[in-house]
């Protein structure tokens, strides 16, 4: 039996300011001599980026449905075993989802810190994180209200919250972590990251004795899981890695060694080509439509991809990697950009959410599960090779492409949920 102090970080809905407040909790435990892990729930690239800069360790995904009872249960127990605390990060509001943060909290025994944006509210704290623990009902262990103006703003806020506790407030900021259309500005793209961080564990007022008080989880250790066979052994996977393809799971990376293959990355943004020892490329999704005039200059990546796609070398391209292998790829000014060409067709950048939420696909080897994420369309006239089904209804999702040995898709999948299927987008493809 292994146990830290747990908490599950949620809010009413998006935008509350979750990934800043477990950031600057992280920071703020850290600097207390705390061992911290952070997780986080749902699909999502860029949030644990950031929170891996304030906790200063790998943030790995948390889901019910992408990876399961059974293998969470394994994530937490193993990081209880190595750490003082764990913040988990929710995905939108706390019941939102299917399952959702609530879902997880309930299934862990995990308590819930409420995060509240409170910068146009008082008293009414109280009402609103009263209804967030009775609807389900959850463990809600405090609040950690956000954008609080004065000492008198957070009395105020205590005192209508009753018996539930204020754990913390935290200044409005002067410098917040800046966003985009897909979320968050990348880390390493925001000047002065570490002292922004470093200002909003500053700013965050923690009641000790509060937090102190809270109990641990615990969890019974579970035998060592079967080890993933060597599907990939001797294979070494080119995985492109930049600012413009920067969404991968870091579980992605691991079942891939895990799996016996050897990873080597290179830019194409920086007109690296495809490195000659590779017997397979990944290109994972990120922002290619902001750095599309690099990507159409790289004449040394473009004709690489070509010469490995004419070679028969397994590609797999999700996302803003299908995008960069297309034929044209027009931006939010509709400037039009000529990416590698593998693929008959332009992706298109629009304002609208193009798709959103879980996907499964149904592979020769089982089923593979991850999600979609986009602001863009593909207008082309290749027939989809297999289709994944959406998971909150089970009806037709994003289409999966393939020409030759190369497979593109807005699908992102998540490797560990079938290691043998995922294994298969780096081998040779039915044609």
């Amino acid at each position: 039996m292994v146990s830290a102090k747990i908490v599950l970080i949620s809010a009413i809905a998006s935008g509350q300011g979750k990934t800043t407040v477990t950031a600057a909790l992280a920071g703020k435990l850290r600097q207390m001599g705390r061992r911290v892990r952070v997780f986080k729930t749902g699909p999502d690239f860029i949030d644990p980026m950031m929170l891996e800069r304030a906790s200063g360790a790998p943030v790995l995904s948390l889901d019910l449905w992408m990876l399961g009872l059974e293998a969470s249960h394994s994530l937490l127990a193993q990081a209880a075993k190595e750490v003082d605390v764990i913040l988990i990060e929710g995905v939108m509001g706390l019941y939102d989802g299917n399952p959702s943060s609530a879902d997880l909290a309930r299934a862990f025994g995990v308590p819930v810190l409420a995060v509240v944006d409170a910068s146009a509210m008082a008293q009414t704290v109280g009402a609103v994180v009263m209804g967030l623990r009775d609807f389900g009902p959850v463990n809600l262990a405090g609040v950690i209200a956000n954008k609080i103006a004065s000492i008198g703003h957070a009395n105020m806020i205590k005192d209508a919250m009753k018996e539930i506790p204020l754990l913390g407030t935290l200044a409005r900021q002067e410098q917040a972590l800046p966003e985009r259309h897909l979320g968050l500005v990348l880390p390493n793209e925001v000047a002065q990251i570490e002292s922004i961080l470093d200002q909003q564990a500053a700013s965050l007022t923690l009641n000790l004795d509060l937090w102190n008080s809270l109990p641990p989880t615990a969890f019974e250790l579970a035998e060592p899981a079967i080890a993933t066979q060597a599907y990939l052994q001797g294979k070494c996977i080119a995985i492109a890695r930049d600012a413009a393809f920067a969404f991968i799971y870091p579980a992605n990376l691991l079942c891939l060694q895990s799996m016996g293959a050897e990873l080597i990355f290179f830019s194409p943004i920086a007109n690296e080509a495809v490195p000659s020892q590779a017997d397979a490329v990944y290109l994972p999704g990120g922002y290619p439509e902001l750095h599309a005039e690099k990507l159409a200059q790289a004449k040394h990546w473009q004709a690489s991809i070509r010469d490995c796609h004419a070679q028969g070398l397994p590609i797999w391209a999700e996302c803003g990697g299908m995008m960069s292998v297309c034929e044209k790829l027009v931006d939010m000014q509709e400037q039009i950009w000529t990416m590698a060409g593998l693929f008959a067709g332009s992706v298109k950048m629009q304002k609208r959410l193009a798709a959103l939420g879980g996907l499964a696909w149904q592979t020769e080897q089982g089923e593979l599960r991850g999600h979609t994420f986009h602001y863009s369309r593909f207008e082309t006239s290749l027939a989809a090779q297999d289709c994944t089904v959406k998971q909150k209804d089970g009806e037709a999702g994003e289409s999966i492409y393939q020409v030759g040995n190369c497979r593109g898709s807005y699908f992102h999948a998540y490797f560990p949920s079938n290691p043998r299927a995922a294994a298969q987008l780096f081998l040779e493809a039915k044609t």
